[in-house]
C-alpha cells in the first residue's frame, strides 16, 4: 500500500462509519411515475427545532426532489424527526413514499 493511501485510509470513516448517519429515501413521482432515490445527512440536513428550555426537541427536514426524465414535477418531502433524530412523521407532495425494494425493482 502507497504511503498517500495509508494516509487517506487514516482520515476516512469505515464503510459501516459512512452510512451510520444517512438516510435513504425513495419516492415514486405522481406526474410519470419516475422513482427518485435521495440521501440524508441526519448530522447536516436537518435543521432544529428549541424548546422553551432553549435545548434541541425535534428536527426538521424539507427536501425538494426533481426527477432526470423531463417531467420536472416537484416531490416535496417533509420529515419531523425526535431530538434523537427518529423519525416522528413524514409528507409528501407530488409523490408518495415507496420502499427500496420497489424502488429497485426494474418496471418492465
Amino acid at each position: 500500500m502507497s504511503i498517500l493511501k495509508k494516509i487517506t485510509s487514516l482520515f476516512s470513516p469505515e464503510k459501516g462509519e459512512r452510512d451510520k448517519d444517512v438516510l435513504w429515501l425513495y419516492v415514486r413521482c405522481d406526474r410519470c411515475g419516475e422513482k427518485v432515490k435521495t440521501r440524508i445527512d441526519l448530522l447536516r440536513d436537518l435543521t432544529p427545532r428549541y424548546g422553551e428550555e432553549g435545548g434541541i426537541s425535534a428536527y426538521f427536514l424539507r427536501k425538494v426532489l426533481v426527477g432526470s426524465r423531463g417531467c420536472f414535477q416537484p416531490i416535496e418531502v417533509r420529515l419531523t424527526f425526535d431530538a434523537r433524530r427518529n423519525i416522528l412523521s413524514r409528507e409528501i407532495a407530488g409523490g408518495h413514499f415507496i420502499t427500496e425494494e420497489e424502488y429497485e425493482k426494474t418496471d418492465s
